[in-house]
């Protein structure tokens, strides 16, 4: 456990996410320590825009390197699993882009790893990290609006429909459930007294066979339904809404959002509730990681990623949707 000094961050990836991430350490008053990247001069540009310290010549390098940490995972989804094992096989913590793996199987394997290595690793997902969610956990613990009933959610985008890049490509695990899916069904779940047990759906594939359009039913043995409508390719309000028995909840422009706004449903008053900002979503994220690495608390809700992850795996297998890496 690492108490005694600071706690040094390696990002592996340096796209927009990896750009996100160094400026999120710096609002923790931090810096990268180090970047690995499949091409080592984006590694070199990268470093020299952020003042990294260091740049691997060989991209794997970074998992046995002594001073290293934690590692910030921002690669394909269907990448992670085989640089996540190498990590914890070294004694690295780990943060995770979300979807942390392709499928549950995956999942399973690196946690089973992690716990013989005595490592933390998490999921980028900040819906378990923005204080506004936990603001509103506390308010539904509290039972001031009674049970939860329904959940509903949107969250649609129009992406270039060019069969080539990452969304519609299944050489890259593309496809709505592993990009916007596990947002909608990571608010679900936190919302959900369990994870759900029983599913339903329908799915629009795209020419590639990786899910396009998809709609989604589900209920938990609390008998607590959630609806989600997914789209690639048709843009929608990132939205969600919280049914209780006294009043609903509405959340706007999920999953890095800042308020919401409450309404009594007896006297139909609303109330706005605010925690946080947009703009430091990844902030906490990293907050949240670097004191479950120091045992301070644990905030990574793995629970909550093991069930989504097996919410999607039993979607796609209904679908018969595969990626090359699980066949």
């Amino acid at each position: 456990m690492i108490k005694m000094r600071d706690i040094k961050w390696a990002v592996l990836g340096t796209g927009v996410i990896a750009n996100e991430m160094a400026q999120a350490l710096s609002k923790n008053g931090k810096m990268i320590y180090s970047v690995a990247n499949r091409t080592y001069e984006k590694g070199v540009d990268f470093a020299k825009k952020y003042g990294i310290e260091k740049v691997y010549d060989n991209m794997m390098d970074v998992f046995e390197d002594p001073k290293v940490d934690v590692i910030y995972i921002a690669t394909p989804h269907n990448t992670h699993i085989q640089y996540m094992k190498k990590a914890i096989e070294n004694g690295k913590h780990l943060l995770v882009e979300k979807s942390i793996t392709l499928n549950i199987n995956e999942l399973n394997e690196a946690i089973s790893l992690a716990n013989q290595k005595g490592v933390i690793i998490g999921e980028a997902m900040t819906i378990y990290h923005m204080p506004i969610y936990k603001e509103l956990k506390k308010i539904l613990s509290s039972g001031r609006l009674g049970k939860v009933n329904l959940i509903t959610m949107n969250f649609g985008s129009i992406k270039e429909y060019d069969m080539n890049n990452r969304f519609f490509s299944k050489n890259l695990a593309g496809g709505a459930m592993l990009d916007i899916g596990v947002y909608a069904l990571s608010f679900i779940r936190w919302f959900m007294d369990s994870n759900p047990t029983t599913i339903m759906s329908q799915v629009n594939l795209a020419p590639t066979g990786v899910d396009e359009t998809a709609s989604l039913l589900l209920k938990n043995d609390e008998n607590q339904m959630a609806t989600v409508m997914l789209s690639l390719h048709s843009k929608q309000p990132k939205r969600g809404m919280v049914s209780c028995e006294k009043g609903y909840i509405e959340i706007m422009e999920y999953p890095r959002a800042w308020e919401a706004t409450i309404t009594d449903a007896e006297t139909g008053k609303v109330e706005v509730i605010k925690a946080g900002k947009n703009e430091d979503a990844l902030a906490y994220e990293f907050a949240d990681m670097e004191d479950a690495i120091k045992g301070k608390s644990n905030h990574m809700c793995l629970n909550y990623t093991c069930d989504v992850m097996e919410l999607m795996t039993k979607f796609r297998s209904e679908w018969g949707l595969r990626y090359p890496e699980e066949k």
